[in-house]
């Protein structure tokens, strides 16, 4: 009886609780668990899709899937921001030199520019030159870069796990970022609502 009762309560609530490709369409945000030599811990972040619906609703789908699990950020750049989620080139154990060059299966995302500004915190979507190639890969910014602001898509904010952020492993100024040894990486990552 009360299967039944929650069922009709979901079809008496509407399209907010309708699945889409494998991820709540009411999802709200996501819960990373961090492990590595530099970071440990659980960061949280708001997602908003409000402002870019179809990067959340991809995001959502590969971490509901998971995707992200075992991914490692491959390219962390002190004072500018922390990159992951190369689900294809990505995953502990993989051959590191390829990572960042991957996506998902799913297909790329046209752009979804607003005007929130690229704040401390804030959670972008990473793309190659063509602005509409935006696919599994986002970053977490350190601090302020407005000169991304209008130029990659904003999907979020952390709202809880800045120090964990804060102390993700740094890669080589002299490799634009790119991890010497063994990264720190996404473990799991949980879509919240």
């Amino acid at each position: 009886m009360r299967k039944a009762l929650a069922a009709l309560a979901l079809l008496a609530a509407g399209p907010a609780f309708v699945v889409l490709g494998g991820a709540p369409a009411g999802a709200t945000g996501l819960e990373i668990q961090v492990e590595g030599e530099g970071a440990n811990g659980t960061i949280k972040i708001d997602l908003l899709e409000e402002v870019a619906p179809k990067h959340v609703e991809q995001i959502t789908a590969l971490a509901a899937d998971g995707k992200y699990d075992g991914v490692v950020f491959h390219r962390v750049i002190d004072g500018f921001m922390a990159q992951t989620g190369d689900v294809q080139f990505g995953r502990l154990g993989q051959d590191m030199r390829r990572a960042g060059m991957g996506g998902s299966e799913l297909g790329d995302i046209d752009a979804e520019f607003s005007d929130l500004p690229f704040e401390r915190g804030v959670v972008g979507m990473a793309r190659s030159a063509n602005l509409n190639s935006a696919n599994s890969q986002f970053f977490i910014m350190f601090e302020p870069g407005y000169f991304l602001n209008g130029q990659y898509t904003v999907v979020g904010t952390v709202t809880e796990g800045m120090d964990v952020v804060d102390a993700i492993k740094k890669g080589s100024s002299a490799r634009n970022g790119a991890i010497v040894g063994q990264p720190d990486a996404m473990t799991k990552v949980t879509v919240t609502e």
